[in-house]
Order: C-alpha cells, then sequence, then structure tokens
C-alpha cells in the first residue's frame, strides 16, 4: 500500500525524522510517501500557525489523491484541519493524535501526554474531549521545548522530557506516555529503554491503523460529514477548489 505522510509544518528536515520513523515501523510491502507544503509556518505552536497551514496541509491531501495513495496521515498532534481532509480525501485520513490516543487507550487504563509548549495544552485538552479520551487521560504535561528543538535535541531538552515523562507516571499515574509533537518520533526507542511504561509516538500509531485498515478494505464514509464537499465559487489563490 502507499502511505502519504503530511508533515503540515514547511520543515523539511522534521519531514525526513518522521518519515524514517515511518518506514521503520511499516510493513515491508508499504511505501511512505513523505509530503512537505511549499507554503505556510516552519512549525506549528498555535492556533494561528494551524490555520495558517490547513490550506497547504488540503493542498497535499489533493495531491494525494491524484498519486491514488491508500491512506493520508496529518502528522501533526493538533490534528489540523482533519475534518475538512476527510471530506476531501477518499482514502483514510489519520491524524496523528486520535491515532496515539487510541492505541494509548487500547494498552492502559490511564494515560499521560506530554507536549511541547505550554501555550498548547488547552489544544491537547480539547482533542481529548473530542476524541472521547479525556476520562482515559491523567494528564497533560508541557516540557516548554520548541517544535523545531526537537529536530537536532540536545542532552538538557532531552531532561525536559523525560522529566516531564517521569513526573506523569509517578504523580499522575500515567500507565503510558503520549508524546505530544510528531516531531518526538525519534526519541521512542530511547525514551523505552529508560522509563518503565509503554511510549506511544502518534506518528508509528498512525502508520498501523492505516495499514490495519487497508488490509480491511475500509475506506472513509462519504455519506453524511465525510460527503462530497459543496461546489461554489473561490476567488483568487484557491479558485481551483471551485469544482
Amino acid at each position: 500500500m502507499k502511505i502519504q505522510l503530511i508533515n503540515p509544518n514547511t520543515s523539511a528536515d522534521m519531514t525526513n525524522t518522521m518519515a524514517i520513523s515511518a518506514r521503520a515501523t511499516a510493513l515491508p510491502s508499504t511505501q511512505i510517501i513523505p509530503s512537505t507544503p511549499e507554503h505556510g509556518p516552519k512549525s506549528i505552536e498555535c492556533a494561528f500557525d494551524e490555520a495558517i497551514a490547513s490550506a497547504a496541509l488540503l493542498d497535499l491531501i489533493e495531491q494525494g489523491k491524484q498519486q491514488n495513495v491508500d491512506a493520508h496521515i496529518i502528522a501533526c498532534f493538533g490534528d489540523p484541519a482533519l475534518d475538512a481532509a476527510r471530506e476531501l480525501a477518499d482514502a483514510p485520513v489519520i491524524g496523528i493524535a486520535e491515532a496515539a490516543f487510541q492505541m494509548a487507550s487500547l494498552i492502559s487504563y490511564r494515560f499521560g501526554v506530554v507536549t511541547t509548549l505550554s501555550r498548547t495544552l488547552p489544544a491537547s485538552e480539547h482533542l481529548l474531549l473530542k476524541y472521547g479520551h479525556q476520562t482515559h487521560c491523567c494528564s497533560v504535561r508541557a516540557t516548554d521545548i520548541p517544535v523545531l528543538a526537537l529536530e537536532n535535541i540536545d542532552n538538557q531538552a532531552y531532561q525536559l522530557l523525560k522529566t516531564e515523562c517521569l513526573a506523569a507516571i509517578e504523580q499522575d499515574g500515567a500507565e503510558a506516555i503520549v508524546l505530544g509533537c510528531a516531531g518526538m518520533s525519534n526519541l521512542v526507542n530511547q525514551l523505552s529503554k529508560e522509563l518503565p511504561i509503554p511510549i506511544i509516538d502518534g506518528v508509528t500509531a498512525a502508520v498501523k491503523l492505516a495499514e490495519s485498515l487497508h488490509q480491511l478494505g475500509l475506506q472513509t464514509s462519504k455519506t453524511g460529514q465525510y460527503g462530497k464537499r459543496i461546489s461554489k465559487p473561490f476567488i483568487g489563490r484557491y479558485a481551483h477548489w471551485a469544482s
């Protein structure tokens, strides 16, 4: 199968890092197609960033459709434009936060989320509520590590991340940890060796969910919420969405 791995920010280095993690997890027969937008923020760390990035993300969804991919993964923990992408796509579209929460709920009764900046905590809490996992999450903790610092994370930043994971375990009762940024995907193996509970990365979780849906022959329902979008005129640079 072919999976389009979309990094909604414009950091090609981060896209490459996520692609390495995805390929290491995917079946040998699965092709990972990494995609990076041509315009938008270098990182997504607030609602404004997310809104600006969403249009370029949807352009990439359309490109994936033209490439006949079997699934799309939105590799940003805010799951930006997920519903819109599902309206546009025929193949399944998986957000990494939703994938990670699903996996965590299957292997633990209470899981913790450890993410980047403190200002993103409300966004994570909103997604937990939206997806129905708020009762399974014991805490959402921030490291205050900027997203771009994860591209070449130093030991000090890594220790901050590990400290928050330990606090989630020892103080909050977490039985599994969800890493709250796609840029943390390359840290799972090291954290898993040093911490006593499962560590879950949304990128690799989404890959395995995508493969499962493909093997089951399941695609996005095109009736109701994710039905064909309503055709209408668009003005300016997005006029190509008119039909």
